[in-house]
């Protein structure tokens, strides 16, 4: 049941946001007492924290079977900003403007094993884009990585619709890849951006 709590709640707090989501609101939409609700969770916070969890594990473990697919890099990272439009399509507001407004706390706990989990992404990803042509061979891949996540989780903390927030970041991709990319890696952009994937 906990399970299930946390899937339903996720889904909800996604769409409708999680400031306007009650307790009331999650036990009507599941047909079960908000007691039962309180069983599992002491608080409306501690549901949010665990659904947040939940959600980044998901999205991580897509991402890795995204890697898994072996793509060559360029692909890769439209493959993965695809699931990420996919995912929080339903979603008016951007979760992590929602979560930096009305959960702080809850905020930075996501925000410090986000930051952990995408470096080591973009890492892997700039460094085989590098081995196979696609990315310049003399590149400060630290600082790359730095500067892209800066801008990205800037965006997802200060764009309140999330539409406007993954236009920006669609936009940054392609800047970001523009910046690294090699003739051949140009040359892979403009045919995916082409076929738009």
């Amino acid at each position: 049941m906990k399970e299930k709590i946390i899937s339903k709640a996720t889904e909800m707090f996604l769409k409708l946001g999680f400031k306007s989501i009650t307790m009331d609101d999650i036990a009507g939409e599941m047909c079960i007492s908000k007691k039962t609700i309180y069983k599992y969770f002491i608080n409306k916070e501690v549901l949010i924290e665990e659904s947040t969890e939940t959600l980044h594990k998901e999205l991580h473990h897509i991402i890795e079977s995204i890697i898994a697919q072996d793509f060559n890099p360029i692909r890769e990272n439209f493959e993965i900003r695809k699931m990420i439009r996919d995912t929080f399509m339903t979603a008016d507001t951007s979760p992590l403007y929602q979560l930096k407004k009305h959960y702080p706390e809850i905020h930075q706990k996501v925000m410090s094993v986000e930051k952990y989990e995408c470096h080591r992404f973009l890492r892997q990803n700039i460094l085989r884009g590098i081995e196979l042509g696609l990315y310049r061979e003399k590149l400060e891949v630290e600082t790359y990585i730095s500067f892209y996540y800066t801008l990205i989780f800037h965006i997802n903390e200060n764009t309140i619709l999330e539409k406007d927030a993954q236009q920006l970041e669609m936009a940054l991709f392609e800047y970001h890849t523009r910046a690294i990319a090699t003739p051949k890696g140009i040359a892979e952009l403009e045919n995916l951006l082409a076929l738009n994937i």
